[in-house]
């Protein structure tokens, strides 16, 4: 895992600072987050796919850490935020009212994809299988991708 170390340790930067951009976000537009169906499930699945990308990274630069505890660790996390996902996804199309399901499915698959990357990650680390980091780096950077769409719904387009 030390060769590892550069990457997990520059995504938990990233991943507090993004953090700290969609609290923000929130913060600034707060009655208008709260006054959209289903924006603010949406909303705590970014941060909680954050925070996954976040315990994640540090969690993956503890020294001597054997990786079956790692992946225990990031299935953990990542079935939480997993199940902030898919409830958002409920309230998503529950109250998309005449709304496209298109663009529904659209932003569901978006907070949905971020997630599973790191449950295949940690299944792949428990079982002792390769290819497990590779899995959690990816969902690290659909988690960065995801996260400033979302990011940019809730400082501009909630606005339009």
């Amino acid at each position: 895992m030390t060769d590892w170390a550069g990457f997990f340790a520059a995504s938990a930067g990233a991943a507090a600072a993004l953090t700290g951009l969609i609290i923000v976000a929130m913060s600034v537009n707060i009655g208008t987050i709260i006054a959209i169906p289903g924006m603010t499930s949406r909303a705590g699945a970014t941060i909680a796919a954050l925070v996954l990308a976040l315990v994640s990274s540090v969690a993956a630069l503890i020294p001597a850490q054997p990786a079956t505890l790692l992946g225990v660790e990031v299935l953990v996390v990542g079935l939480g935020a997993g199940c902030l996902a898919v409830d958002s996804c409920y309230r998503i199309v529950a109250t998309r009212g005449t709304g496209s399901l298109r663009a529904a499915t659209a932003k569901c698959l978006v907070l949905l994809l971020q997630v599973t990357p790191f449950v295949v990650g940690g299944a792949l680390l428990v079982a002792g299988l390769p290819g497990g980091l590779g899995w959690i780096a990816g969902g690290v950077l659909a988690v960065f991708v995801g996260s400033v769409l979302n990011a940019w719904v809730l400082l501009v387009e909630i606005l339009r």
